[in-house]
């Protein structure tokens, strides 16, 4: 489902004279339908430039990313988008959303752009939303004026809304507390029983080793300074 080989990447520094940096070379990783794998590393070891990548965020520099058959790593912004809009998910560590969207609208949304009717969509915002313990008194509210771990919630309904084959996942259960951290490694339980392929980035020891089948150290794709 998801296939990186040979994938390298390069920073252009154009306030510097257009240094180049270069950071990544030989990423190589294959996850399966219904595997979950973690990627480990030290700070600075290339986790989330491999996760942008991944998404189509970043531009690989060399080799190729293939997500359900679509070729990221070149790929026009319509197809990136359609991309994310039916085959890659992504929980991010940050809600961006437009202000003054209600919470049920949000979480809903990825569901409304594939096509599913409003009342199914929001019933699904609804479990989530319920699930996550979001008081139901602020579903019609914008998730802009909520808290930091509220905000975190909705974005892992929004992320879990609709069924994609594929996902990736930037810190899922950070800064929660224990009952809504259960709820979130649950759906990812659930995601790689319906066959979902998962990629995560995971701090959190215990959670990485309940829910994902094995890491991969993005170290070993550095490149080092001469």
């Amino acid at each position: 489902m998801i296939e990186i080989d040979g994938v390298g990447k390069s920073f252009i520094l154009h306030n510097q004279g257009g240094a180049v940096i270069p950071v990544m070379a030989g990423a190589h990783l294959v996850v399966a339908p219904g595997e979950c794998v973690a990627l480990t590393g030290s700070s600075g070891a290339g986790k989330s430039t491999l996760m942008r990548m991944i998404y189509g965020n970043y531009r690989a520099a060399q080799g190729r990313i293939t997500v359900g058959g679509v070729v990221v790593t070149g790929a026009e912004p319509r197809t990136i988008i359609a991309l994310r809009r039916h085959v890659l998910g992504h929980v991010s560590q940050f809600l961006r959303v437009v202000p003054r969207v209600p919470t049920i609208e949000v979480v809903a949304e990825p569901l409304r752009l594939v096509g599913v009717d409003a009342r199914a969509a929001h019933d699904r915002a609804a479990d989530l939303l319920a699930r996550l313990n979001i008081p139901e008194a602020l579903w019609g509210l914008s998730p802009t004026t909520f808290s930091g771990g509220e905000q975190q919630r909705v974005n892992i309904a929004r992320g879990f809304a609709h069924d994609f084959p594929a996902l990736l996942l930037d810190e899922p259960t950070a800064s929660l507390d224990p009952v809504n951290r259960a709820v979130v490694l649950d759906l990812i339980e659930g995601a790689k029983a319906r066959g979902a392929a998962i990629v995560g980035i995971f701090h959190d020891a215990a959670a990485r080793a309940q829910v994902c089948d094995r890491e991969v150290d993005v170290s070993a794709f550095a490149v080092r300074a001469a």
